[in-house]
């Protein structure tokens, strides 16, 4: 009886044991930041075509609000920073391929979006607007009449512009582009009868081409928070960038970076 007492003391010892080893076991690490630290290096995709968000310049840099956001995300994790061209459609895969870190490229914080990535803000809040020629625009004479097979909208692939067109003038012809450059060009060459795209980019595009004879809708039209997309298997990273986020905000640093970039427009001289 003795012996059975003792065996049945250690078994239950070693159960204790065991558990307490399991309840004190450290967390995984977390992967994505694991990979910058050992990189030395915060990779961030962006479309590079959306000003002034992000955009490339004459001499071939991408500079814009959300490059200085990276900048600042990256300075505040002590490493590198890398901004990745990538048109607008291939981020997301980009990001669930880990080939980027985070994305900064003027993305909705959708709810269909945020089934597959985390979402961090938002930033910058935007809406939908209309890009379009002024005779185009005075032969409109309500919704109605864009909503027809012969009216041609061009938006961006995988954007929530083409959701937009899909879901509020069905029966108008998409045209799917792959940056608002293509867009642009389009709408030039009368190949298309309006562009949705973001308030932001329907109005400095009219003051980047002042003699095309362009106008922009300037009520927008939905809601759009912008955010910055992270991957969704990292909880370490997402609230480390919530965090940063709340204390950039605080201090009054994302404000400075908005009015550098929205309250002028002289870094237009920059742009082809």
């Amino acid at each position: 009886m003795r012996h059975a007492r003792t065996f049945v003391w250690l078994t239950a010892l070693l159960a204790l044991v065991s558990g307490c080893a399991t309840t004190m076991s450290p967390a995984p690490a977390s992967a994505v930041l694991s990979r910058i630290q050992t990189k030395g290096e915060l990779v961030v995709g962006t479309a590079a075509s959306m000003p002034p968000l992000n955009m490339t310049t004459k001499t071939n840099q991408i500079v814009g609000f959300e490059p200085d956001l990276a900048k600042a995300m990256a300075e505040a994790m002590g490493v590198k920073l890398r901004l990745v061209p990538i048109p607008f459609s291939g981020l997301l895969g980009a990001l669930q391929a880990g080939q980027v870190d985070v994305i900064l490229s003027g993305m909705t914080m959708t709810p269909r979006r945020n089934m597959t990535v985390a979402f961090v803000g938002p930033y910058y809040v935007s809406g939908k607007s209309f890009l379009t020629k002024s005779a185009t625009l005075a032969s409109a004479k309500g919704s109605a009449d864009l909503n027809q097979p012969s009216v041609r909208l061009a938006a961006l692939s995988a954007s929530t512009s083409e959701d937009f067109i899909k879901e509020n003038l069905p029966k108008a012809t998409l045209v799917p582009i792959k940056d608002y450059d293509e867009g642009i060009a389009l709408l030039s060459g009368d190949k298309v009868d309006a562009m949705v795209a973001d308030l932001h980019a329907c109005v400095y595009t009219v003051l980047r081409y002042p003699d095309r004879g362009l106008v922009a809708l300037v009520t927008p039209l939905t809601y759009e928070p912008i955010g910055m997309a992270l991957p969704g298997n990292d909880p370490l990273f997402v609230n480390w960038a919530q965090n940063w986020l709340r204390q950039t905000e605080a201090t009054g640093s994302l404000a400075q970076m908005k009015d550098r970039w929205f309250s002028n427009a002289d870094w237009l001289k920059q742009l082809p």
